[in-house]
């Protein structure tokens, strides 16, 4: 059995914080960030299906980890952790889309 160490960013073992915060969760992130930018959706749309999605990621972690559900402060760590990675995926779509589009804007000044 896998000892806790409740750290200030993770709880059972660093490794489960990154195979399902950072990679799972925070691949699903990333690629939620390009789809509301491929559909010109808000911020505030991106936030609420991060909310969402931190709320999963904490039941993963008490589901397959004998991790907490309802701890405050493990819930913000992974939303902060899958907004980063979100807005990443938004901005690269959205930088990429800009260009596609108005690229010829670039063009001009050059």
């Amino acid at each position: 059995m896998i000892e806790n160490q409740n750290t200030l960013i993770w709880e059972v073992t660093i490794w489960e914080f990154l195979i399902v915060t950072v990679i799972l969760a925070g691949g699903a992130a990333y690629l939620t960030g390009r789809a509301v930018a491929r559909t010109w959706g808000s911020n505030v749309r991106l936030v609420f299906y991060m909310l969402l999605l931190a709320a999963a990621t904490r039941f993963i972690h008490f589901a397959l980890f004998s991790g907490s559900l309802l701890s405050l402060h493990y819930y913000v760590v992974d939303l902060v952790v899958l907004l980063a990675i979100g807005f990443l995926g938004k901005g690269i779509t959205r930088r990429r889309q800009m260009a596609r589009q108005y690229g010829f804007l670039a063009r001009q000044e050059s």
